[in-house]
Order: structure tokens, then sequence, then C-alpha cells
């Protein structure tokens, strides 16, 4: 048995393990019975939170199909506000160790609880080696022609903490069969790790957008992909280098600075608390 407690970010959610001496191993079938929204809590992922030696904290972050993932833009915003909520540090400016490297957070507190937090998410890479895209490895996929679901579309890949391959639309994201294309674009061949897509709508400062994730499907938001947006837009041309991403699930502001990286502002929440039996969650999920 342990203790989680459901968060989200802009309803990109998660399951939140506290886990500070690594004591839990997460299997993948646990955490897939754990995501499952019929036999489980339901999530887009795990986070299990542990100590790191070169940050304050570090995340472990899983998909909902208990893949591992190195970086997760809503889900280390909710490592933020768990471990100042919960008192394991009183720091408004804090590093989390991942996967893709040590990020800084800053924490933004109302009446003493975190209600916002940003977060420097590096460089994006146009390079498909960087994404990683097959194909000459210094090579960018800039605004290329992309098939799928018998649609010819525009679409920028690059990578940005994980794979984006990034599609542009002249309608609305709300009219597009996400799950469809979504999921096909996901195992292109093109992909050897497999991508995340966003389907975009660019209005100056504000961008229009909806995404499929890969190892999840179709989320209410997707931090990485946020930033990839915005880092794809400017780099085409399509917009300023900050603007607010409009997800069904809420807004997320990114911006990319003069220097090059990427930093990402958005809300995250606490849900509830609760507690599971590990033998019995997974008996449920796989009768």
């Amino acid at each position: 048995m342990f203790e989680f407690a459901k968060y989200h970010g802009a309803g990109n959610d998660f399951i939140m393990i506290e886990d500070l001496d690594a004591r839990l191993v997460l299997e993948p079938a646990t955490v897939a019975a754990l995501c499952d929204r019929r036999f489980g809590v339901g999530a887009d992922g795990v986070i299990r939170v542990t100590r790191a030696q070169d940050a304050d904290f570090y995340m472990d972050y899983r998909n909902a199909d208990g893949t591992a993932d190195r970086m997760c833009g809503n889900g280390i915003r909710c490592v933020g506000k768990l471990v100042h909520d919960r008192g394991l540090t009183h720091n408004t400016e804090l590093t989390v160790g991942t996967p893709d490297g040590v990020k800084h957070l800053t924490l933004r507190l109302e009446a003493g609880r975190v209600t916002a937090v940003t977060v420097d998410m590096g460089l994006p890479a146009f390079e498909r080696s960087a994404v990683p895209m097959r194909g000459p490895a210094d090579e960018t996929f800039l605004m290329q022609p992309v098939e799928a679901g018998g649609r010819l579309f525009t679409g920028t890949a690059l990578y940005m903490g994980n794979p984006h391959l990034v599609l542009f639309l002249d309608e609305d994201p709300a009219g597009v069969p996400v799950v469809s294309i979504g999921s096909e674009l996901e195992l292109d061949e093109l992909f050897p790790e497999r991508t995340n897509v966003e389907f975009v709508r660019v209005h100056a400062a504000r961008i229009d957008a909806r995404v499929w994730e890969r190892g999840v499907g179709e989320t209410m938001a997707c931090g990485t992909g946020a930033c990839g947006i915005v880092a794809a837009a400017n780099e085409v041309g399509l917009c300023a280098p900050k603007a607010e991403v409009h997800f069904p699930g809420g807004v997320l502001e990114v911006e990319r600075s003069a220097q090059g990286p990427v930093f990402l502002t958005g809300p995250a929440e606490c849900v509830f608390e609760g507690r599971v039996e590990e033998n019995e969650l997974v008996r449920r999920g796989t009768a």
C-alpha cells in the first residue's frame, strides 16, 4: 500500500507519489493500472518525487502506458507545488532533476500556497538528430508537408524535452480528428522514439491548440507541447517569442528568451489525496 495525491496543471493530470527515500519501484503494469480511468485512479501519468544529489528534488515521470519519459512541463510544475505545500521546502526558487537535466523553478505564492510555477525548460533543438527524426542528421524539418488521415498538413519537428511534431492549421483545432491523426503520426516511421503531435492555429500572441501525447493519448494540455508550439511558431516567423497557448484544459504562458531557453508558466492544483493497495489495483486492472 502507498499514498498518493492527484494533481493537475491546466487539466493535464498526474498521480503524485512522495518517495523521498527512493524505496518504491514503479512497475509499468502498476503505472498503467493507476492511470486507468475506469479501474484505477485515472491520470495522464505518474510522478514519483525523490531526493537528488545535484538538485533539491528529482522527478521520475511515467506516461499512462507505463513507459518512462524524459520531461513533463505540467508535471514538474506540480512537483514544485507539492514539495512547497507539504513543507518539504520553503524556498520559492528550487531545482528539480529530470532525465532531461536539472530544471529551475520559480514558485508564485498566494496566501502562502503555490498557485503558479515558472520553469526554465531549456533550449529547443530543431536538428533531425536531436528530435530524433530519421533523415540527414544536421537538417531541420521546418514547415514541411505532413500527410496523415488522408489530409495534408504543414509541420515543424523539434526536441523540447521530448519529440514534438507541430502541425499548423488554418482552421480551429476543435474540428480536427486529433485521435486518429495523432495516433497515426505518433507511430510514424520518421520518429524512431515516437512523437507528440500538436494541432495549432496561431492568432498573433494567442495560439489555440490540442495535443496528442505519445504513450498517453489526447490530453487537456501539455507543457513541453506548449513550449514546442511557441518555439516552432517563433522559429518560422508565425509568432513573437512570447505567447499564450490555449488548450482545452486551460492557458499556458510561454516565452522564448533572447538567450534561447524557453520559459513555461502555468497553474498547478491539488485535487485530492488517497492511498492504494498495489496488488489489488493491478489485479482489477488486468482482470
